[in-house]
């Protein structure tokens, strides 16, 4: 499919492919970019996460891809000291969530490691290292009350999204990736140090609205989905673009007075988000990760 702002028409010489009906939920793929709708169109329809009638069983399984993770945000050099946290609602009982213990090293947490948090902020169930890091209960537990529709919620002091952060200011549409978060990026401008009051977590929930991603001024970010894959894709996508935005600005800058980066247009950025933003996008796109990390730790990640 043709983006809005290609104009060159192609002749129709009868050897495209033909389009096709479009499976359910499908992802396009263009193979020339100057071809038209109708003849560069392919649909693929894309695979989507397991489902489970056993409640009790899907808890385990997302526990395991909880610890896998951790261990891809560890690899990435997501963690530092103690600080950060993933979350998952926990299946059986919605109101609570599974986290990582306080203090334990993420490329060694097991699925059996994780502690699980009720609503009052009381760690009901988990492993043998039960701390629960306050800031963690006060930022998600916030996020998953005022959002039912998301299952995980992922925040890291990482290297290049909190120096973007301490710049207050959003993420410009500058490329293909960035596309991903058009329209769908909250911007929290304020800082009130570690957040361990119920208020913050509150302002934090209301400044990421309905949308998948925030920054989180003088902090880091934050990412959230309705999967534990698509909310870490989001901040490893999230991680780049800020890396993406920070030597783009440094060049035009190091260009000279008037120099500024060239942005996507409106219509290809809705355009590309809707291709490459979904939820079901962000499932699909950690799955390489997530596989490697998986063949990487063997079944040492379980237990």
């Amino acid at each position: 499919m043709a983006p809005p702002s290609a104009i060159h028409v192609v002749d129709d010489t009868g050897a495209s492919i033909p389009p096709t009906k479009a499976p359910s939920e499908p992802a396009t793929s263009t193979h020339d970019p100057d071809l038209t709708k109708e003849h560069a169109s392919v649909k693929m329809a894309m695979p989507g996460p397991p489902r489970f009638e056993d409640k009790l069983r899907e808890r385990e399984y997302q526990k395991g891809r909880l610890a896998l993770a951790f261990r891809i945000f560890a690899k990435l050099g997501f963690d530092e000291g103690v600080a950060g946290h993933i979350t998952l609602r926990d299946p059986v009982e919605p109101t609570s969530f599974w986290v990582n213990p306080f203090g334990v090293a993420w490329p060694l947490l097991k699925a059996s490691d994780l502690i699980l948090v009720n609503k009052d902020g009381k760690v009901v169930d988990g492993g043998p290292c039960r701390l629960l890091n306050t800031a963690a209960y006060m930022i998600h537990h916030a996020v998953h009350t005022a959002r039912p529709d998301i299952n995980c919620v992922a925040h890291s002091h990482s290297i290049y999204g909190r120096t973007f952060c301490a710049l207050g200011r959003p993420l410009e549409t500058i490329t293909q990736d960035s596309c991903s978060f058009h329209n769908d990026l909250a911007l929290y401008n304020s800082f009130r140090g570690v957040v361990l009051a119920a208020d913050e977590g509150i302002a934090i929930a209301a400044a990421l609205g309905q949308k998948k991603a925030a920054l989180l001024q003088n902090h880091g970010l934050l990412t959230c989905g309705k999967t534990i894959e698509s909310a870490v894709f989001w901040f490893m996508s999230l991680e780049k673009c800020c890396h993406a935005q920070l030597m783009a600005d440094a060049a035009c800058a190091g260009r000279g007075k008037g120099e500024e980066t060239v942005k996507i247009a409106e219509e290809d950025a809705v355009y590309t988000y809707e291709t490459v933003g979904t939820e079901r996008a962000g499932w699909f796109s950690a799955k390489p990760t997530f596989d490697m990390m998986e063949h990487e730790s063997g079944v040492d990640y379980k237990w």
